[in-house]
């Protein structure tokens, strides 16, 4: 399934019920002068690339949410799930920190049971109950911008969990409670 059957498909509406906060951002999230947040993506391990404006005026935009939501899927189980809202936010937050309009090069967004089982039996430090199966934790560096430096902007924005991965040169960020780790 591609982005454009997964939009017409689902009908968006299947996706607002499921992410009942589709209508209002919390006030304490707005900054001064913000109309819109947009998210620069590109997919490491399919090669989809989107520029989704998620937030206008206030809202949380349902089709940008769509276009973010599949191409942070399990692409292993090609299974789409709604995204925690503050993880956009946070992800967000730190583009603006570092006050850089590069692409999020994504490593992994959302993980089914399945993918996740599998990935335990071959990757050290998967856990068995991982944010990623929630919805609430992604994976991700960017380009041109030292992993230490995206690290050190990413514990300053976050709220949730910090993975360091500096030998595999990526961040892990969640919205669990904050903790940080080297991995």
């Amino acid at each position: 399934m591609n982005r454009r059957q997964f939009l017409s498909r689902s009908g968006l509406l299947s996706l607002s019920m499921a992410c009942p906060s589709v209508i209002a951002a919390p006030t304490n999230l707005i900054l001064p002068n913000e109309n819109e947040r947009i998210l620069k993506l590109h997919n490491l391990h399919t090669g989809e690339r989107t520029q989704a404006t998620y937030w206008y005026k206030g809202e949380y935009l349902v089709e940008g949410l769509a276009e973010i939501y599949f191409l942070m899927r399990d692409h292993r189980a090609n299974k789409v799930a709604a995204m925690d809202l503050s993880l956009l936010d946070e992800l967000h937050g730190i583009q603006q920190k570092l006050e850089t309009q590069k692409e999020i090069i994504l490593l992994s967004g959302y993980r089914s049971q399945e993918t996740n089982d599998a990935l335990r039996r071959t990757h050290e430090g998967v856990a068995k109950n991982s944010f990623h199966m929630q919805g609430r934790a992604l994976d991700f560096r960017i380009p041109g911008i030292s992993t230490r430096y995206v690290h050190k902007a990413t514990l300053a924005q976050s709220d949730g969990g910090v993975g360091y991965y500096r030998r595999s040169g990526f961040i892990h960020l969640d919205t669990g409670r904050k903790r940080h780790w080297f991995g």
